[in-house]
C-alpha cells in the first residue's frame, strides 16, 4: 500500500536515509513524506503498528524486484532423471547405463532406476533385485541410496542421490 491507501491511525516510521523517525499518525507521516516530495510506502502490514518508509515507490519496487531475481538465481532446482532396466540386461549395457546415471549425478540430479518386467518375467522378481544392487555397485563412489528397491506394480524403483 502506498500514500492514500494507508488507512491506519498509527504508523512506525522509517525516514528517507532509513533512520527510524517514531510512531505517528498516518496523516502526519504522508505530510512528511510529501514535503520530502516522495511516496509513503507500508512495508511491514502485519508488525503492531505497521511499518511505512519514506520511499520513492518506483525505485522501492525496483529493489524488489532485482532483490527477487537474484535469490531466484541462487536456488537450485534439482530434477528426477529415470533410467530404465530390464531384468534380461547384459553387463556391457548395465556399464552404459551406469555411466549415464554417473552423469546425471555429477549435475546434481537424483536418478529414479526403474527394473520393468513383462509377462513371464514377473516370475523372476527376486533374482532380479540382484540386478539394481549391482547397478549401485558401480555407483557407490559418487551415489546413495535415497529410497531402497521395492516393487511398485510391474516395476521395481529405487531412487539415488549424489553422495555429499
Amino acid at each position: 500500500m502506498i500514500n492514500e491507501q494507508i488507512r491506519d491511525k498509527e504508523v512506525r516510521l522509517i525516514g528517507e536515509d532509513g533512520e527510524q523517525v517514531g510512531v505517528m499518525s498516518a496523516k502526519d507521516a504522508m505530510k512528511l513524506a510529501k514535503e520530502a516530495g516522495v511516496d509513503l510506502v507500508k512495508i511491514a502490514p502485519n508488525a503492531n503498528p505497521p511499518v511505512c518508509k519514506i520511499v520513492d515507490y518506483g525505485k522501492y519496487r525496483y529493489e524488489m524486484a532485482r532483490k527477487e531475481k537474484e535469490a531466484k538465481k541462487k536456488q537450485k532446482v534439482t530434477d528426477v532423471k529415470e533410467i530404465r532396466l530390464s531384468p534380461n540386461i547384459e553387463g556391457n549395457d548395465l556399464n552404459t547405463k551406469a555411466n549415464q546415471a554417473r552423469k546425471f549425478l555429477s549435475k546434481g540430479d537424483k536418478v529414479k532406476v526403474s527394473l520393468r518386467f513383462r509377462g513371464r518375467e514377473m516370475a523372476h522378481v527376486g533374482i532380479s533385485k540382484q540386478i539394481l544392487d549391482d547397478f549401485f555397485a558401480k555407483l557407490e563412489d559418487v551415489a546413495v541410496i535415497e529410497k531402497p528397491a521395492k516393487m511398485e506394480g510391474r516395476s521395481m524403483i529405487m531412487f539415488l542421490g549424489e553422495k555429499r
